[in-house]
């Protein structure tokens, strides 16, 4: 739900086709240069060096590799008799220079909003708003043309020759496996060296005193079940045994929600959708930010009728709260001061002065996940609406300022990755078993805190925001099912737009495997739409593979059937042909229409700009 202008340039299809051949899910091309990237062992014999105060020089840096050839664990250790400050450890230095320019570059952001993809010549703002530009996160803002990609990125094969055949060589994925302290992160300037980094915020490594750094993964991104493995290793995950479906009033009601939109939109979904079992009241209940237990006059005072009517219909309440910020207006605020984030003089940090300040009711002030007074006050509040309001669905909003910079903590030991985990802890102990929807959150700190990742900017009924949501969230399709399940965000299918968008909003959406929640009025939903919505429930739980470089065809495997998503990005009709290995027969699956039996190849003569096809195979 940010609302901010837009940073950055248009995708172009250049940088659509880079970004897609990055997909952690796709095939790999053949390359005529042999394999110029370094192997792990490389890596181990590069040199590290440690950055702070008085000292610095003298501290030292061992690094021990895994067994599996893939992975390295690091410590730091202070030998000397004084305490020294340390800004960053440089784990390793890459060289890039034999990189052709045109490899494939993808680097995924320290907050939701971030991606990178493109080449190592020309990088491209993927996501919607930047760490650099919008966040301001001191680690990303370096020398002109500089980038810093947190937790994972992915570099290698450049674009094929149309001529040569599909063959599988390496593409490189280089990741941090845990992060329960450090932001880890890569200090990228195109071919200079690349520099594998661990934020360690200033803090001081005493006399004596060793530090474990966090887990390093170096693998082939073609087969991204290795990293996956080491990330569960360090940060099981919250399993839920399918993504799950509901409603949402923001997309359509917005912060002016009332208690009777969601009343005659549970009203419908129980005669004509009960598929939908959430029913999720966005923001725009509360009075003001901060005061979760407390209700605006939309729901006449009492939210908690609203969620008992829920309950009584067989659906399960489900609510938004931003628990890691508050108003300054706020009770929370004004009765609890030395609850939150300190500036330099003491005083409460103001959001806007380190980063963005908040998309409504600004500028916001940050509760501190390091004070125990916080950590209790966050466990009754999701406590209470967890075993009195009967909520088994928090969409937890703006959680990244839990992890602000420039900023000092009750805590003066704690980082910042700590403070946002102890503050998150802190709420899953209060909500039980209820989901917990990650959004506008930083991405590696919540491994392992969270049932479901909101991998897109948000949604809006224009042709610009579907294609480039649908963009974001696939190239996140191999979290799906492992690290949590994807929100794709809402699906909306109501507006102005023509059928074939409204329909390539719904493939994509199909595509991911995710989460699946209404954004419409239901009330005023035309039936054909309605018909498309049912059909994406419930939703698979398995993610599309993509075999086509430029994001034309996904597949996915499920009993009995292969599902084929097939898109035209362009502005222009194109024609899409797939090689079958099988005869298959074929059906359209919004519409059911039958395309036959086909042995040899698919083919999709003019497919419109803007459109998506979705169709079934099964064996002939």
């Amino acid at each position: 739900m940010n609302k901010p202008r837009r940073q950055g340039r248009e995708l172009t299809r250049r940088d659509l086709l880079a970004s897609a051949l990055v997909l952690p899910v796709l095939a790999a091309w053949h390359q005529s240069e042999p394999d110029r990237l370094p192997t792990l062992p490389d890596l181990w014999k590069t040199p590290w060096r440690v950055v702070g105060g008085p000292g610095a020089d003298k501290l030292i840096v061992t690094r021990e590799p895994g067994r599996d050839g893939q992975h390295c664990a690091s410590r730091l250790s202070n030998p000397t008799d004084r305490p020294v400050a340390v800004k960053e450890v440089v784990l390793f230095e890459v060289s890039l220079r034999t990189l052709p320019s045109d490899a494939l570059l993808y680097g995924e952001g320290f907050q939701m909003l971030t991606q990178t993809a493109g080449t190592i010549a020309s990088p491209v703002d993927a996501g919607s708003y930047t760490d650099e530009k919008h966040y301001r996160i001191p680690t990303a803002i370096g020398a002109e043309g500089a980038r810093s990609f947190y937790g994972l990125m992915k570099i290698g094969s450049t674009l094929p020759d149309r001529n040569e055949a599909i063959n599988p060589v390496p593409q490189w994925v280089l990741a941090f496996s845990s992060c329960r302290r450090f932001s880890g992160f890569f200090r990228f300037h195109g071919t200079a060296p690349l520099e594998i980094v661990l934020d360690t915020e200033n803090l001081a490594l005493g006399p004596g005193e060793s530090w474990a750094l966090e887990e390093f993964h170096r693998g082939d991104a073609r087969a991204m079940k290795p990293l996956a493995e080491r990330l569960m290793r360090n940060h099981p995950p919250l399993k839920t045994a399918a993504p799950p479906t509901g409603w949402c009033s923001w997309y359509h009601f917005g912060p002016r929600v009332t208690a009777q939109n969601v009343l005659d939109n549970l009203e419908t979904i129980a005669k004509n959708i009960p598929g939908l079992v959430y029913i999720q009241i966005d923001d725009g209940y509360q009075p003001a930010m901060g005061d979760w237990l407390e209700t605006g006059a939309a729901f006449g005072g009492d939210v908690r009728k609203v969620l008992d009517e829920i309950q009584k219909r067989g659906f399960k309440p489900a609510i938004w709260v931003a628990p890691f910020v508050a108003e300054e207006q706020s009770h929370v605020f004004q009765q609890h001061p030395g609850w939150f984030v300190k500036d330099g003089d003491g005083a409460p940090l103001r959001s806007d002065k380190v980063t963005f300040g908040g998309w409504r009711r600004g500028p916001w002030y940050v509760l501190d996940g390091t004070h125990p007074e916080v950590q209790a006050h966050f466990e009754h509040v999701f406590s209470t609406m967890r075993k009195e309001w009967g909520v088994g669905y928090f969409k937890l909003d703006a959680t990244f300022w839990g992890a602000i910079h420039g900023g000092r903590f009750h805590d003066p030991r704690a980082t910042r990755i700590e403070a946002y985990r102890r503050g998150m802890q802190a709420i899953r102990n209060g909500a039980g078993d209820s989901f917990i929807l990650g959004c506008n959150h930083p991405i590696w700190p919540s491994l392992g805190l969270i049932h479901g990742s909101r991998s897109s900017n948000d949604i809006k009924r224009t042709w610009d925001r579907i294609k480039t949501t649908a963009q974001q969230n696939l190239l996140r399709n191999w979290q799906n099912g492992r690290l949590w399940w994807n929100d794709p965000d809402a699906v909306v299918l109501t507006g102005d737009l023509p059928e074939n968008e409204f329909l390539f909003h719904a493939t994509a959406i199909y595509a991911t495997g995710g989460m699946v929640l209404s954004g419409d009025d239901l009330t005023a939903i035309p039936g054909q739409r309605l018909a498309i919505l049912k059909r994406l429930l419930p939703p698979t739980g398995v993610a599309a593979v993509f075999d086509d470089d430029n994001l034309r065809i996904g597949t996915i495997d499920l009993p009995g059937r292969q599902m084929l998503c097939c898109f035209n990005w362009a502005d222009t009709p194109v024609t899409i042909v797939r090689r079958l290995y099988k005869a298959v027969r074929v059906t359209d699956f919004w519409t059911g229409e039958s395309l036959g039996r086909m042995t040899n190849r698919l083919t999709l003569e003019n497919m419109p700009p803007h459109s998506a096809r979705l169709l079934e195979a099964v064996d002939a």
